[in-house]
């Protein structure tokens, strides 16, 4: 029997517009931690999903800033790279494939690697804005002290993140379906969809009967709206899938 890789390698080959949803599991081999797995940073202390929330941000923000850089990691942000998976997806594109990237990750890695249109459904830790007269700042800005503030005249307000906070509302939804609904494929890599409402983005594909693969370490909930299922390491499963290119 055909494996799952090569039929899934078929319907690549033939798709000339993909969408493709990433979670954690495309980043982890580029060095940053899957926060949402069996062994994840999140499972090590719940309370940090009350202390990355918008309600902890507006009751305390000096301890907040503390918290977030060191769940987040930031120092070490600049430090990490894309890797031969974010390198695959901007290959399709360098073949002319259309593709568009919804991704849960924070890291910016996809638009490091080069790929055109990405869709950070969370948001992005490269930057934060002023919640009072709305001024960007880069990272190394929200670097220069523990708690950074806007340094507008006048302002001196302290920055929020551009992520997604527990709380906050989610922006990109309509966008990411509307990526969707334009592919001639949905490929789903690295995401245990279990965090909604990003998790319905496959149902969203499956009722438009959009033909769908599924690649990652573990079972979902939702591997039966998908077409081709594939429980592997997504780096080697990548690998593979170049193999029959």
């Amino acid at each position: 029997m055909e494996s799952q890789v090569k039929k899934l390698a078929v319907e690549i080959d033939k798709a000339n517009t993909i969408a493709v949803l990433t979670g954690a599991g495309v980043s982890t081999a580029s060095g940053i931690p899957d926060f949402r797995s069996a062994n994840g940073i999140w499972r090590e202390d719940q309370s940090r999903e009350y202390y990355m929330s918008r309600a902890y941000f507006q009751r305390n923000p000096e301890d907040f800033w503390m918290k977030y850089k060191e769940i987040f990691r930031l120092k070490l942000l600049k430090n990490y790279a894309p890797n031969h998976v974010h390198l695959f997806l901007r290959e399709m594109e360098q073949k002319g494939k259309q593709v568009s990237i919804v991704t849960q990750n924070v890291d910016g890695l996809h638009t490091a690697a080069g790929n055109q249109h990405v869709i950070e459904y969370h948001g992005n830790l490269n930057t934060a804005t002023c919640p009072a007269c709305g001024t960007q700042y880069p990272l190394e800005h929200v670097m220069t002290e523990q708690v950074p503030h806007c340094i507008q005249a006048g302002c001196g307000d302290i920055l929020k993140p551009d992520i997604v906070l527990f709380g906050d509302p989610i922006t990109k939804h309509a966008e990411a379906e509307a990526a969707l609904q334009q592919a001639d494929l949905l490929l789903v890599m690295g995401t245990s969809l279990l965090v909604s409402p990003f998790n319905l983005l496959p149902v969203y594909a499956w009722s438009g009967r959009k033909l769908s693969g599924l690649i990652n370490r573990e079972p979902t909930p939702m591997d039966d709206q998908f077409d081709f299922v594939i429980h592997a390491d997504l780096g080697k499963t990548i690998e593979e899938l170049k193999q029959e290119e």
